[in-house]
């Protein structure tokens, strides 16, 4: 009886060479490019989120609705998105809003699910375009301190306090 045992040939070595070599070089070309471009600075950095300059609006009279603006700056290489803007002080109520107006200068507003921070660039909250509704606790005072929490899509919740001021004042 004879037993039929494999055995390599150089043809056979050479096509399983050969055949493990495809992968092995297209692993090697990527991490190369890869590698290429992080060494020149092409990889980028995340969005960098930044709150600053926090104010809020005094109410008139008895009315308690208002607004919060911020500045917000991302100096990464990737932009992000404002979700929810939200405050341990206030109940509930808080919306990102823009106001606009018509041709015949009626004003109105739009609630706004998010808003994009572009990257290397910035946003600026303002009673003309984009700002935080809400409604103010009962007693507050110009110089009054308000924390929020503004929650980003990538860079996640930001703490900062926002001051109340007066609308008159030039505060943004």
């Amino acid at each position: 009886m004879t037993e039929n045992l494999w055995r390599p040939t150089r043809r056979r070595l050479a096509d399983t060479l050969l055949a493990a070599l495809a992968p092995v070089a297209a692993c090697v070309v990527a991490l190369g490019a890869l590698t290429t471009w992080t060494a020149f600075g092409r990889a980028g950095t995340p969005a960098e989120i930044e709150v600053v300059s926090g104010r809020v609006f005094l109410p008139y009279g008895d009315n308690r609705d208002t607004a919060a603006f911020f500045r917000i700056s991302n100096s990464g290489d990737g932009e992000d998105r404002l979700l929810k803007v939200a405050s341990p002080a206030l109940e509930d109520g808080i919306e990102l809003s823009r106001h606009r107006t018509t041709g015949g200068a009626v004003a109105y507003r739009d609630t706004v699910e998010s808003v994009t921070v572009p990257a290397r660039g910035g946003l600026t909250m303002s009673p003309h375009g984009l700002d935080v509704t809400l409604r103010a606790e009962a007693g507050w005072r110009a110089g009054d301190l308000v924390p929020f929490t503004l929650h980003f899509q990538r860079s996640g919740a930001v703490k900062v306090v926002a001051v109340v001021v007066r609308p008159t004042e030039d505060s943004l």
